[in-house]
């Protein structure tokens, strides 16, 4: 089979197919690839089902890079309240779960199908179970060997993400293509992803699984307020998520489990107040009681206030306002929702996403060294780099 379209897309995925609708309504032939069975399979399984499709508050700031101003021009030029038009001329219900947070109210599927029905209305042809097996330049376009066969276009965009969750077919193709074509890599690592813990600690908290409560989390100068998560195997929730972007093997996290109250003072004002009270009692009005018990077994046992010394008060400061925990690991790419790292955007066009010295070759999406805070950032980034680079094919 010998398809000459103007644009071979490479990735069916979010910012793939906003990529593909957006040079089809350009008036472009848009042919997407993807090896997958099935398009947009991390757009169905995020945000637990319902898709945070866009944070209304993104800024450059809540994004990770190595080159952190490439990610200005396409986030100013496509805005959340413009996907967020998209979304309602399709009808699509939607819910503000937490402040920014635009959630679908039952599932991810009206904003794939919405991709996807925008793509036919474009004119955009999706193959999908299609393997590439080359990329090269040939003339002034590109050309692909692929299970289809050959195929000759004037530009080929790669769109294939990163490495997180490789059961809905995540691999390093994107990666291989750029360094084929001499581009850098910056190391990449699982971001968004929950902890594991070291046997000791792990035993602790298993019998906790389960119970969340809010914690303020730092590491390496990231700091978030945030739920907590217990789990069988560590540590989850926003809170252990959004850490895990700063988190290096070996690092501490110091984790206050009473954010915005001093466990000092206010257990030194309740043991005036009310000296007979159980240490126990005062902190299960705090935290959940199944992690107050907990904590008073793992530290020694019970007792009332009034038979707490000072020494032993600021001791529990350090407990509560500055748990020091090291993780044993991250669950890895299994669990992660991005990647963090990519190709390294210093030789990319941050206005037209095209390789210098190879305007045929557009890089967009997961796949580059952008990597967005939990919140749905990263599907906004999906859609910004992706329109920008549509409308300059």
């Amino acid at each position: 089979m010998n398809l000459k379209p103007d644009v071979v897309v490479i990735g069916a995925g979010a910012a793939g197919l906003m990529c593909a609708l957006t040079a089809g309504y350009a008036g472009r032939r848009v042919l997407v690839l993807d090896h997958a069975n099935k398009a947009g399979k991390k757009i169905l399984m995020s945000g637990g089902g319902r898709c945070n499709f866009t944070n209304l508050a993104t800024q450059p700031a809540n994004f990770f890079s190595a080159n952190p101003h490439f990610c200005i021009s396409a986030l100013k030029r496509y805005r959340p309240e413009h996907f967020l038009e998209l979304v309602e001329r399709h009808a699509i219900e939607h819910v503000e779960k937490a402040p920014g947070q635009l959630f679908c109210v039952d599932s991810s599927r009206p904003i794939l199908d919405m991709l996807l029905t925008e793509c036919d209305w474009a004119g955009v042809g999706i193959h999908l179970k299609t393997e590439v097996t080359r990329v090269e330049r040939c003339g002034e376009g590109m050309r692909l060997e692929s299970s289809l066969g050959r195929i000759d276009s004037g530009a080929v965009v790669i769109a294939t993400g990163g490495l997180s969750i490789p059961t809905l077919g995540a691999t390093g193709f994107g990666y291989d293509i750029a360094r084929q074509f001499g581009l850098a890599v910056t190391e990449t690592r699982a971001a968004l992803v929950p902890f594991t813990l070291t046997s000791q600690f792990k035993e602790r908290v298993a019998a906790l699984a389960g119970v969340a409560c809010e914690v303020e989390v730092s590491c390496r100068g990231g700091r978030y307020r945030e739920p907590m998560l217990f789990t069988h195997r560590g540590l989850s929730g926003p809170a252990m998520l959004q850490i895990s972007s700063y988190w290096r093997p070996g690092d501490e996290l110091v984790i206050d489990l009473l954010p915005g109250i001093d466990a000092f003072e206010a257990l030194t004002e309740a043991r005036r107040h009310t000296p007979k009270r159980r240490l126990s009692s005062w902190l299960g009005e705090r935290l959940p009681k199944r992690l107050a018990q907990a904590l008073v077994e793992w530290h020694g046992g019970d007792g009332t206030l009034a038979e707490q010394s000072n020494a032993e008060l600021q001791a529990w400061r350090e407990r509560l306002n500055a748990w020091r925990l090291k993780p044993a690991a991250t669950e890895g790419w299994r669990t992660a929702e991005v990647t963090l790292g990519g190709v390294d955007t210093e030789a990319i066009s941050s206005k037209t996403f095209e390789v210098a010295g190879l305007a045929q070759l557009r890089f967009i999406g997961e796949v580059l060294d952008v990597t967005g805070e939990l919140g749905g950032y990263n599907f906004q980034w999906a859609w910004a780099s992706g329109v920008a680079c549509g409308l300059a094919l």
